[in-house]
Parts: structure tokens; C-alpha cells; sequence
């Protein structure tokens, strides 16, 4: 890697964390040693890069701190490309067309050399060969209610085919290659439960809030995921 490269990717390293990142870290990612990796943030902060921290600490990148936004490695520019075909190809309309979206106006704006690897990538996401269950259901809906923190009254129907009403506080609406899982808190469970959105036949947001602050819903459910995983850890926040 060409040291101007290195430069670049130690600043994209430290923007992508919100805590101290160690030069072992630093120099582990990079595939170089220490000492080049303590050398080369002093030569940044020489250069004015507002980093703060010290070897033996770690390094933070103020936030404040801003550069260009698309300058974007071939490595990058594929990593989109990727993941957008991933999305046009497995999500909802709205989902798909803004994927296609995003790579449209990258295409337009990286310089000339960028371009083939947008339009040649060496990289690709497999096609769909199996579509999910028709679902009643707008994705789009239940993206909202996640963002805005609203409850969600749903009409569920369960794998033995049992109907049943929830009252439930989304908090994330996951993909995989054939079916939609909207992950919340189910109040009549009281605990977090996953629904296949193939199987929700009536959904409402309602004009209720679940009251906690920004984030939180998401930390339990980060918590209560880590227990599900490693049983033998901490026990799940209620």
C-alpha cells in the first residue's frame, strides 16, 4: 500500500469509530508495524488532522473533522456496487430503487479512472432463484415505525397457522435472500420475539411511542441478541 494510501485509510478507520482505536488495531488492519503506524499519525497530526490521543492510548478522530466525501477506493466503490445489487435484487421497490439510486449518483460524480469498477465489478451478488411469500403488508411502513419509535399493532399468524394480535415496539426490519424479519418487543410476551413479515396479515402504527430515549430499544436488543448467542454470558435486560 502505497503510503499516501495508508494516510487516507488511517483517517477512514478512525471516522468509522466512536472510540480510541489502538495503534496495534491500526497497524493489524493496515498489515503494518507499529512503528510505521505511530510515525504515520504523527505525520497527520503534523498535517493538522485533528486527531487526539497517544500511543498506548488510542487515537480519536475529531468529529468535526471533514473531507471529501466520495473519495472512494476501487475497494469501496465495489463494497457499494455489492451491496446495492444486494438490495435491488431481495428488498421492497422503494428499498431497491434508492439502491440503484445511490450507484447512479456515485457514477456521476467519482472521477473517469473509478467508473469500470462500477460498471465491471469484481464483484456480485448472487440472483434470486426462490421470492418470498406474497405479503399484505408495505415495508416501507414498518421502516417508519422503527425510525420514528411508534408502536405497531400487528395481526400475526403463526407457524402452526394460530392468529393472534400484538402490540409490539419494532426495532429492526431484517433481510435475508427469501423472507423479511421485523425484530421488536412483544408486550403480550414480554420479550423480543421475531415475526416474518409473509405471516403479518394486518399491520397499524399507532400514534403511541414506546417512551424510551433515542437508542435504547436497540442496546437491550443488542444485549438480549448476545444472551440468545452466548447463554453461559450476562442475562438479558428486561
Amino acid at each position: 500500500m502505497r503510503r499516501a494510501d495508508r494516510l487516507f485509510q488511517i483517517i477512514q478507520i478512525l471516522r468509522r469509530s466512536s472510540r480510541p482505536v489502538t495503534a496495534a488495531a491500526l497497524a493489524d488492519e493496515l498489515e503494518v508495524s507499529k512503528r510505521t503506524v505511530y510515525r504515520d499519525v504523527a505525520d497527520l497530526m503534523g498535517q493538522r488532522v485533528p486527531i487526539e490521543g497517544e500511543a498506548g492510548f488510542g487515537y480519536l478522530l475529531s468529529p468535526d473533522y471533514s473531507m471529501p466525501p466520495l473519495m472512494l477506493t476501487p475497494e469501496e466503490i465495489e463494497a457499494v456496487v455489492l451491496g446495492a445489487q444486494w438490495v435491488a435484487g431481495r428488498s421492497d421497490k422503494i428499498l431497491a430503487n434508492a439502491a440503484r439510486d445511490v450507484v447512479a449518483k456515485i457514477t456521476a460524480i467519482v472521477p473517469a479512472h473509478l467508473r469500470p469498477f462500477i460498471a465491471e465489478p469484481s464483484v456480485g451478488a448472487r440472483p434470486v432463484v426462490q421470492r418470498a411469500e406474497e405479503e399484505t403488508i408495505d415495508p416501507a411502513m414498518l421502516r417508519v415505525a422503527v425510525r420514528e419509535g411508534r408502536k405497531l399493532r400487528l395481526r400475526y399468524r403463526t407457524d402452526a397457522g394460530e392468529e393472534t394480535e400484538r402490540t409490539v415496539w419494532p426495532v429492526i426490519l431484517g433481510y435475508s435472500d427469501t423472507s423479511r424479519i421485523l425484530v421488536a418487543w412483544c408486550e403480550l410476551r414480554q420479550d423480543f420475539r421475531h415475526f416474518r413479515t409473509d405471516r403479518i396479515l394486518e399491520a397499524d402504527v399507532l400514534g403511541e411511542s414506546y417512551g424510551l430515549r433515542p437508542g435504547e430499544l436497540r442496546r437491550r436488543w443488542s444485549t438480549w441478541r448476545e444472551a440468545q448467542l452466548h447463554p453461559s454470558g450476562p442475562p438479558a435486560l428486561r
